[in-house]
């Protein structure tokens, strides 16, 4: 990833006001990554939508190393299809031929747009534009989040022609799809990942890799040598279990109920610990440390914050 100098952010920022405007309204309806007013959250409703409406075969893509291999000058050829201005197009590409620090060495990349600079987000949009709009003409439903997307067919005759489709496309235009990672799968069956979602049958599940990083998080904030109180170790862990909630939400009960009784688990050890015993909580230490004990310590309830989001969607 690419750190810009305040410098550059700020010329990227300018930028970025006068191009987003001229391209986001040529975007398909449904694009949502980097996008005003669209999200994640709007993308994988989408998902659901077509899932619920029977498009249960689904071609999921992946674009190897998208943004380090977006061809500069067919890039430059669309976004002259809008811009005439040669002050902008100047400054457009001089940040894509900007020079890259790798420790002491600088050299200027063939292909691509920096990961992590301001303008790359739309610059990555405007060159996929194209592809959604091929796909949705030819009656395929696309989703796409910024390099990441699939598209929901109800045959699997239907999913082979739009894989061709954007197999023939991808090569046009000098990209290149991840040969293991790009598959047709049974939604119903084999499941899939989509923005940290791992979707199968009528299961909505956080994907293996999402869930790990969570637990690993909560791990490096419950250590059993850690010398807080209780109330401040539950504090310490709270912005972080609602800012999971929030991502997470739409997930199946069964989560949320089976990782507050694991992080509970991770709580009655530290006290365990504290209270001169070895070893990981065991069956007495719930009846020392009931469930009740950690909601008088402020601990943030994963299943109850799903109780109220349930009950407030059906109002």
């Amino acid at each position: 990833m690419t750190v810009p100098t305040v410098r550059d952010r700020v010329v990227q920022t300018a930028l970025l006001h006068v191009l987003e405007p001229i391209f986001d309204v040529t975007f398909s309806q449904h694009s949502y990554g980097f996008r005003h007013g669209r999200g994640c959250h709007h993308a994988l409703e989408r998902v659901e939508e077509l899932l619920n409406a029977g498009c249960v075969y689904v071609v999921d893509a992946d674009l190897k190393s998208y943004f380090d291999t977006i061809p500069k000058p067919e890039l430059m050829a669309r976004i002259r299809e809008k811009v005439s201005d040669s002050r902008v197009l100047g400054l457009v590409e001089m940040f894509l031929e900007q020079g890259v620090m790798d420790g002491l060495r600088e050299w200027t990349p063939e292909k691509g747009t920096p990961q992590g600079a301001v303008l790359s987000p739309l610059l990555a949009n405007i060159y996929l534009n194209p592809l959604d709009h091929r796909l949705a003409a030819a009656g395929f439903a696309m989703v796409r989040y910024a390099d990441d997307f699939v598209i929901l067919c109800k045959t699997r005759e239907d999913a082979e022609a739009a894989l061709s489709l954007v197999q023939r496309w991808v090569e046009e235009n000098e990209l290149t799809l991840h040969p293991t990672k790009t598959k047709i799968v049974d939604a119903r069956t084999e499941g899939f990942d989509f923005l940290g979602y791992h979707f199968q049958g009528d299961l909505r599940l956080p994907r293996e890799k999402s869930l790990k990083k969570f637990k690993a998080a909560v791990r490096e904030k419950t250590k059993r040598t850690n010398g807080q109180c209780m109330p401040a170790v539950c504090a310490r862990l709270n912005s972080q279990l609602r800012g999971w909630f929030t991502y997470f939400r739409h997930s199946y009960y069964t989560v949320f109920r089976s990782l507050d009784g694991w992080i509970r688990g991770r709580l009655r050890s530290i006290l365990r610990k504290r209270g001169g015993r070895r070893g990981r909580a065991r069956g007495k230490d719930h009846q020392r440390w009931p469930n009740r004990f950690f909601d008088a310590q402020g601990l943030y309830s994963l299943y109850t914050a799903y109780l109220r989001f349930v009950q407030s969607s059906q109002r």
